[in-house]
């Protein structure tokens, strides 16, 4: 692939982050102290006011609730917004009618932005859920729409992953925020070995993303997030990682901007290709951004 970059350095897509109004609907998962720093509206205006001063050309919208009106109102929010290029979206995996659902969000104003799938599988009580037929059933559906599908798990959960997608060899499986390894407590085992065995199927992508959130909020230093990352990109590859803010999450931990340039800070040592790649054109390739990207206005390039 290869990497997508302006006369000013490599195109930055943020292809992780979350919206949401809490006058349209509770986020009953913002619960307790910590997390009431999150516990206000976030909207398109804010976004924009974080990714401006960072360079960030575009971004791809995530789903953070398991209800179906979520993703019709995200593909609106998309479409009427220069910079959200994508949407990954939620859908019941188990229903009978999912292949028509998914036809209808892509039919709908603003259904070109739906680029994936996801659903809230680290807070599903079976460790194999991903295995279950009625969710391989929705899995080949989303694959048959030209769709990746975002998993967001626990590190006990990547060998059903793994398992899920070995079977599905025609699905595009994006892992968000590495399974979210144990990086507060140091250890790297199981979690890399399971990880390296995901990745080894070349179906798959992985987000730098969401590590910072794992470490201590308050006393994080990159080196303590390096080892995971140099996991993700010896077992991904440039090519198949691709940054994400996890904004307004990231903020529990660290500014958009901070978070920005740590993910700078953990590709430092990879080629200009290489670090384009994970900063903006792995997210291009996998989620088909389109050229469109390109002739957006040219980022600041990260140092």
């Amino acid at each position: 692939m290869a990497p997508v970059s302006t006369p000013r350095g490599p195109l930055v897509v943020d292809a992780h982050h979350h919206l949401w109004d809490l006058s349209v609907r509770d986020q009953d998962w913002i619960t307790g102290s910590a997390l009431a720093p999150l516990r206000r509206t976030f909207t398109e205006r804010d976004l924009r006011a974080e990714t401006v001063p960072a360079g960030v050309a575009a971004t791809v919208l995530v789903q953070t609730v398991t209800v179906a009106d979520e993703t019709p109102e995200m593909l609106a929010t998309a479409r009427d917004s220069d910079l959200i290029a994508g949407v990954v979206g939620w859908t019941d995996l188990t229903s009978p009618g999912i292949a028509d659902t998914l036809a209808a969000l892509r039919a709908q104003p603003g259904g070109e932005h739906l680029v994936g799938i996801r659903h809230q599988v680290q807070s599903e009580p079976d460790p194999g859920w991903l295995l279950r037929p009625d969710v391989r059933r929705g899995l080949t559906a989303v694959a048959d729409a030209g769709l990746a599908y975002d998993l967001v798990i626990l590190p006990h959960q990547l060998p059903a992953a793994t398992r899920a997608a070995r079977d599905l060899p025609q699905l595009t499986f994006v892992l968000d925020h590495g399974a979210k390894p144990p990086v507060a407590s140091g250890g790297l085992e199981p979690w890399a070995a399971h990880l390296r065995a995901f990745a080894a199927l070349p179906h798959t992508a992985g987000k730098l993303s969401g590590l910072h959130t794992e470490a201590d909020w308050h006393g994080w230093t990159t080196r303590d997030l390096r080892p995971y990352a140099d996991v993700l990109l010896d077992a991904f590859g440039p090519s198949r990682l691709m940054y994400g803010s996890d904004w307004p999450v990231c903020t529990l931990a660290a500014s958009y901007g901070r978070t920005l340039e740590t993910a700078g800070e953990l590709t430092e040592a990879l080629s200009p290709g290489e670090r384009a790649a994970v900063l903006g054109g792995t997210a291009v390739e996998t989620y088909r951004l389109g050229e469109r990207l390109a002739r957006r206005a040219a980022p600041v390039a990260v140092t």
